[in-house]
């Protein structure tokens, strides 16, 4: 899957244990209980998704094309993910991994190690 657009990006998120569409900022977003996991953003042609700070510097220095951030998420844990990305497989990690990060203990074990 290519995530071609917002509603590629909440398909696939959606298919992670105890999430559901909700907003953020009153744009669509994703999260579980009632954490934020990715969102629409408020840049055209890219969604949001949370990202520990250190390790969205390394997404964004491998990868810049897909990943990036404006002055608005400068200090925030998140980054840009542009649509249509030649490595979905890396997106679906990241999107795990900030599920991964705010699920309960008990879905983390069920899951696995963090991805």
């Amino acid at each position: 899957m290519i995530f071609r657009d917002w509603n590629d990006v909440a398909a696939f998120a959606l298919t992670l244990p105890a999430t559901e569409a909700s907003t953020s900022y009153g744009q669509p977003a994703i999260k579980t209980r009632g954490k934020l996991i990715c969102s629409t953003g408020h840049e055209a042609g890219s969604f949001h998704v949370a990202v520990p700070h250190d390790e969205k510097a390394i997404l964004i220095d491998s990868d810049p094309n897909t990943f990036w951030q404006t002055a608005h998420y400068a200090n925030w844990p998140g980054l840009l993910v542009r649509y249509g990305s030649a490595d979905p497989d890396r997106i679906r990690i990241v999107l795990t991994r900030a599920w991964w990060d705010r699920a309960t203990i008990r879905a983390r074990t069920a899951h696995g190690h963090r991805p």
